[in-house]
């Protein structure tokens, strides 16, 4: 695809990747993804903002073809997917110099290669002039590697932020427009890469609060041509109360897992509680995640494996506790055949997880009478600690 006008003198590069369906050999990408570059034509200088991942190199490249000077390369995050390609753009361009925070110079120099002496550390706040333009350089570590940071274009109001406010999304379409397209991947991206990081990026946007914004540039995904449907939904994510819904990750080997999933399920509905339930041998880690955002309660069902939880569910509990959700309660139903601790150690790979542990229901071989007793318990007790939630729909 060839270069594309965002406004006079500023231009999406990179590549769309329509055919990529794995991230960091964990994400699902079912929509593709894109690797977003920017180049910024100013009066004196020209800035081109982050690159493309190395399988996309010649995409770029070919729409490099004809801008015959780069006067700086501005890394704002390492990972390879947005600085994969730097070193090749530096050997095109040799006196282009590289800008970037002061935490990503010894990164650039471990991930890339990239000799120190083409790289200059720009501080919080600090300005660059590119004659009738003028970029200003945003510190934001965490969102998602501590050395990220954003650009501001201030004459223009754009806002290049990398992986911040992006969306795992391949389309033709080059705007989001009024986000109807594009809420539900990006909602996907913010909870598979930015939850884990709420705490921080509630601090970020309060700051953007302070800057006139039109534009957004991310790095994946399209550009937000309408921004305040992004920055609005980022507001809801990071800072709203959980919602009135649960879910439910589980696993069932011989049934009886499932029999009170099931169970469970219908009774928290009967008792008007919203919930989602997901099969994690057959479930995309994304949707999950994506449930996360609102959920207030998570319930593990799982069978139990050498005394412990099923394989899946140590993912499902991992994952849960690495993305660091809104959860307020958490709980563990499931089966034995003789004895285990299945309950015990699915709350230990989650003692990161800031939530309020209900009592385990585990029945032994089939589910019985007094089971599904203890499920109902669980169910009114879920329904207390819900009370005053907004609809989880």
């Amino acid at each position: 695809m060839k270069a594309r006008e965002i406004r006079p003198g500023i231009e999406w590069m990179g590549a769309i990747d329509w055919e990529r369906r794995l991230f960091d050999e964990l994400i699902p990408l079912p929509e593709g993804t894109s690797y977003n570059a920017y180049l910024v034509r100013g009066s004196e200088k020209t800035v081109l903002i982050d690159t493309a991942d190395p399988a996309k190199t010649d995409a770029l490249f070919a729409q490099l073809a004809d801008v015959e000077h780069i006067d700086y390369l501005i890394i704002q995050h390492v990972e390879q997917d947005h600085s994969g390609s730097a070193p090749l753009v530096l050997e095109k361009y040799p006196d282009a110099q590289v800008l970037a925070s002061p935490k990503a110079v010894s990164m650039i120099e471990d991930h890339l290669g990239i000799p120190a002496d083409r790289i200059r550390a720009v501080d919080d706040g600090e300005t660059l002039s590119l004659g009738n333009w003028t970029l200003e350089f945003l510190h934001a570590p965490w969102v998602h590697w501590p050395e990220t940071m954003l650009t501001y274009l201030r004459e223009e109001k754009v806002l290049f932020t990398c992986d911040l406010f992006g969306s795992h999304l391949a389309t033709d379409d080059l705007f989001s427009g009024d986000g109807s397209k594009v809420c539900e991947p990006a909602k996907r991206y913010y909870a598979e890469i930015m939850m884990p990081f709420a705490g921080l990026i509630k601090g970020h946007l309060k700051r953007l609060d302070n800057y006139a914004i039109e534009v957004i540039g991310p790095s994946h995904g399209p550009v937000h041509d309408q921004p305040q449907w992004i920055l609005n939904a980022y507001h809801h994510w990071v800072n709203d109360e959980p919602k009135n819904l649960v879910v439910i990750p589980y696993t069932s080997m011989h049934d009886s897992t499932a029999i009170m999933v099931d169970y469970m399920i219908e009774a928290l509905n009967d008792r008007g509680v919203h919930v989602h339930s997901f099969h994690m041998s057959k479930t995309d880690l994304g949707e999950y995640a994506i449930h996360l955002v609102d959920a207030a309660t998570v319930v593990f069902g799982t069978p139990t494996v050498l005394v412990g939880p099923h394989p899946s569910i140590v993912l499902a509990a991992y994952l849960t506790a690495a993305l660091r959700p809104k959860l307020k309660n958490a709980a563990v139903i499931g089966s034995y055949g003789w004895a285990g601790k299945a309950a015990e150690k699915t709350k230990a790979l989650c003692e990161t997880l800031k939530a309020d542990w209900m009592q385990p229901v585990f029945t032994k071989g089939a589910p019985t009478k007094d089971v599904f007793s203890a499920l109902d318990a669980l169910a009114d007790e879920i329904v207390t600690r819900h009370k005053g939630l907004e609809s989880g729909d």
